[in-house]
């Protein structure tokens, strides 16, 4: 090196941050580095803690997008949902990449911490079973986890009380004058809904002249591409489980891949992917 080093201050940079706040302040870091209490002396368990801890950030904010985005197209500003949309399915692409961090870590070094994890599990994620109560999957059965956590059971039956993200888009059908059928007559929104007939020819109108129905076409290939996303992370939560304690049974109780690899059937649009075989 040679000559005299750079100091930022001479451009104007702030260096004192006594009576100011700084980028530490702001993002809250000190709480956020904090957080990670690792109960074993394994390498590999600080790997695992910020994963997970990651990824339950992505999914706050994948529920701050999409809850916007059905506020968004219940007040028939469809465009803006668009952006949110396509937030949630490169949140889920981020999601995705985690999982190739996380397959770093070998059977071996997971046994050495795996036993202190005690009953706790992703199964008991309840932001994740948040977005998938959002998108349509409305399994009551999936409430069991969190009823030891009013605040938290009472999030999630607030969601459940109100259309999910894909009873908004076919209630916007119906205000677009498309017969939906029975989805056009419900009021009972805790229940995961049967698919429709009358819902899926609805989609194919579309479909066959997205020139004439662009606005609803569009909002159609968006949930399409959150869904193909979110059945990405799926698959690769399978894979990881599957790669490093191969069939055993989850450390929450479930049956661990088999479960997981059951979670796979599950389709949260169904008509919009029917659709393609009916053009």
């Amino acid at each position: 090196m040679s000559g005299k080093p750079y100091d930022p201050a001479s451009e104007g940079a702030q260096m004192s941050f006594k009576e100011r706040m700084s980028y530490s302040d702001y993002l809250h870091l000190d709480q956020i580095l904090d957080a990670q209490a690792p109960l074993s002396t394994a390498h590999d368990e600080m790997l695992f803690i910020i994963q997970h801890q990651t990824s339950e950030l992505w999914m706050k904010l994948a529920v701050h997008e999409i809850s916007a985005a059905m506020r968004s197209i219940r007040a028939d500003q469809i465009e803006p949902s668009f952006k949110m949309l396509t937030r949630v399915a490169r949140i889920f692409e981020q999601l995705n990449n985690a999982w190739d961090v996380l397959r770093t870590m070998t059977p071996s070094e997971y046994t050495e911490f795996r036993d202190d994890l005690g009953q706790s599990s992703g199964f008991q994620s309840w932001q994740y079973r948040a977005i998938e109560f959002l998108a349509g999957n409305r399994n009551l059965a999936m409430l069991g986890p969190h009823k030891h956590r009013p605040d938290l059971s009472d999030r999630l039956e607030a969601i459940l009380s109100e259309p999910s993200l894909y009873d908004e888009a076919l209630r916007l059908l119906a205000r677009n004058g498309f017969d939906i059928g029975e989805d056009a007559r419900r009021s009972d929104w805790r229940e995961t809904r049967a698919e429709n007939e009358q819902v899926l020819a609805a989609w194919q109108t579309v479909y066959r002249d997205p020139q004439r129905y662009w606005t609803l076409y569009e909002l159609a290939e968006k949930l399409v591409d959150f869904e193909d996303y979110f059945r990405r992370w799926r698959f690769n939560h399978v894979t990881t489980v599957e790669r490093i304690i191969g069939m055993k049974r989850g450390t929450g109780g479930t049956s661990g891949a088999s479960y997981l690899k059951k979670m796979l059937e599950v389709v949260l649009f169904p008509e919009l992917w029917q659709v393609r075989t009916k053009l």
